[in-house]
């Protein structure tokens, strides 16, 4: 059995190596084809260590993590966020940001993106936070390496109340599979009010 758990503090801090880990797994398929490294990873994480409101829920079969969803007040990611913002009427420090969900293969179907969701945004509103967004990468429809099965998880976001926010996309660097050096790529903001 899969038990979700929110770490904060010291306990999310030690469950980071997993979560790095877990990233380079999932993040390898589409639509991120994410060729990733743990150095990297730490890099990228460090915004969790040094955020006081940072939230990790856990999902836990046994000891090991199978899936991970992070949040921080949007605050904190104001460098890369504030001019995407800029123009939606609503201050950086009424959102709370959703980064990733990651979940093996095999936990999925299970109703642990919704719980993910829940925690998440129960954690925003003990916040005081009255917005919640998150971001998807943009990747063009007829991309060489989209798989003919896929179904995006649009209208899972939608169902819980999340629209995508017109003209506020970020843009961030990774190496996608089969490259040899970093490329921007465009991510859409969404975004609901609690």
């Amino acid at each position: 059995m899969t038990e979700l758990r929110a770490l904060t503090g010291a306990a999310l801090d030690a469950a980071l190596e997993d979560v790095a880990r877990l990233r380079i797994a999932v993040f390898r398929d589409w639509p991120y084809l994410y060729d990733g490294t743990l150095e990297y990873e730490r890099d990228y994480l460090q915004t969790y260590r040094d955020s006081a409101g940072a939230i990790l829920v856990g999902a836990f079969d046994g000891p090991r993590l199978v899936g991970a969803a992070t949040g921080t007040p949007m605050e904190d990611h104001a460098a890369d966020f504030a001019a995407p913002f800029a123009g939606t009427g609503v201050a950086l420090a009424d959102i709370f940001y959703c980064a990733e969900s990651v979940l093996l293969p095999e936990y999925r179907g299970r109703g642990l993106g919704h719980r993910f969701f829940d925690m998440r945004e129960n954690h925003a509103r003990k916040m005081g936070r009255s917005h919640v967004a998150f971001c998807s990468v943009m990747r063009p429809a007829d991309h060489p390496h989209r798989p003919v099965q896929y179904r995006s998880n649009d209208a899972f976001w939608a169902k819980r109340g999340y629209a995508p926010l017109p003209g506020v996309v970020a843009e961030f660097s990774w190496k996608d599979l089969g490259e040899t050096t970093e490329s921007r790529k465009p991510l859409q903001f969404w975004m609901r009010k609690l």
